[in-house]
């Protein structure tokens, strides 16, 4: 099959059609707006359920009582209709329910700007809502990355009963380009015996639930949620590099910020600067031990992270892998501004000549 021209926030609303999405609920934010829209025409084409919510509140509390039904269901939001969604996401991972979120991520605080940005990290990859949960998160960096992983992220929720959020920054949501609709691998999935469907000749109901009121059985139960985010652990972690092996400087980005880099990469190496680049693509589980053994080896002088935040999130992540044995600056910028080729070049350079 050829390619395709398709804009981001539409592709990804058609990858979430071809993944078996039974039913999506959301809100219209900027710039995510278009998936709820494509949604809106197609998926009663498809059989399947679209419902434009009262709010955001209620968007993510109808996809738990759809998933909790046993359907395959999605939202999707910008940044701050995604805090509103905090509460829900965490009902979701304590009852242990699949569901695919999307984040179109802006600028921000509070309603901060409509153009991209990145300062979401730390809500997604440290729960944004309350209790010890995880959702696993997906970042892609081109608009192919996130059709392939909204598809994938379906299987993952189901595979393990958890919530799986795909962070994309607004550029991406927004830009258009080729892409090619090709199969994604389907996981083996047990059925879904565990869901609100009716006795169906069981002598016990099925009940979804986040409430334990002795602390000694919350307890317990925290304990295996624990497990199981140990085995997301060893078996989701993703990560990419470039030009990394022979590299003085490691630079460290995702997303749309990880899309300059590999530009500035090239530029650095016209100037005699060896540069590499790191990219997570799981941001939890975070893959640290990869970053760790790359970033240690003896060529890396000096490590930049990159991003659209204003003091840097991700770079905790980095320096918690990189264990305070590499130095490490940070460029970045808020509000929608996105770091150039020439800034990164001139940070990196600045980067190793401090470093030496």
């Amino acid at each position: 099959m050829g390619k395709e021209l398709w804009k981001g926030n539409e592709a990804i609303a058609e990858a979430a059609i071809r993944a078996g999405c039974d039913c999506f609920f959301g809100y219209p934010i900027t710039p995510q707006s278009e998936i709820p829209e494509y949604l809106s025409l197609h998926m009663p084409q498809h059989g399947k359920v679209f419902v434009q919510a009262e709010s955001e509140v209620a968007a993510i509390n109808m996809v738990y009582g759809a998933a909790g039904a046993g359907m395959r269901a999605m939202t999707s939001s910008s940044s701050p209709g995604i805090s509103l969604k905090q509460e829900g996401i965490t009902y979701l991972a304590g009852a242990e329910l699949p569901a695919v979120i999307v984040n179109c991520m802006r600028g921000g605080p509070g309603l901060g700007t409509i153009q991209p940005g990145q300062s979401d990290y730390f809500q997604a990859t440290r729960g944004g809502g309350n209790g010890d949960y995880r959702t696993v998160v997906l970042a892609p960096a081109n608009i192919q990355e996130a059709v392939d992983m909204v598809q994938e992220a379906f299987d993952i929720a189901d595979q393990y009963r958890n919530p799986v959020l795909v962070l994309a920054d607004g550029m991406i949501g927004q830009m258009m380009e080729p892409i090619e609709w090709h199969e994604v691998p389907k996981r083996r999935l047990a059925p879904k015996d565990w869901a609100t469907t009716g006795r169906k000749g069981r002598e016990h109901h099925n009940v979804i639930n986040s409430l334990y009121i002795d602390p000694n059985e919350c307890d317990d139960f925290n304990v295996e949620l624990a497990k199981k985010y140990q085995v997301i652990k060893e078996n989701e972690v993703r990560w990419t590099h470039k030009d990394a092996e022979d590299a003085e400087l490691l630079i460290t980005a995702y997303g749309t910020p990880a899309r300059i880099v590999l530009t500035a990469l090239e530029q650095l190496r016209a100037e005699g600067v060896k540069a590499g680049i790191f990219r997570p693509i799981s941001l939890w589980p975070f893959p640290e031990k990869a970053l760790h053994d790359l970033a240690l080896r003896d060529n890396v002088k000096a490590i930049l992270d990159v991003e659209m935040s204003i003091d840097g999130q991700m770079i905790e992540d980095v320096r918690l892998s990189v264990e305070g044995r590499k130095p490490i600056s940070y460029l970045g910028h808020a509000g929608g501004v996105i770091p150039t080729v020439e800034e990164i070049v001139e940070a990196g350079k600045k980067a190793l000549k401090e470093a030496k």
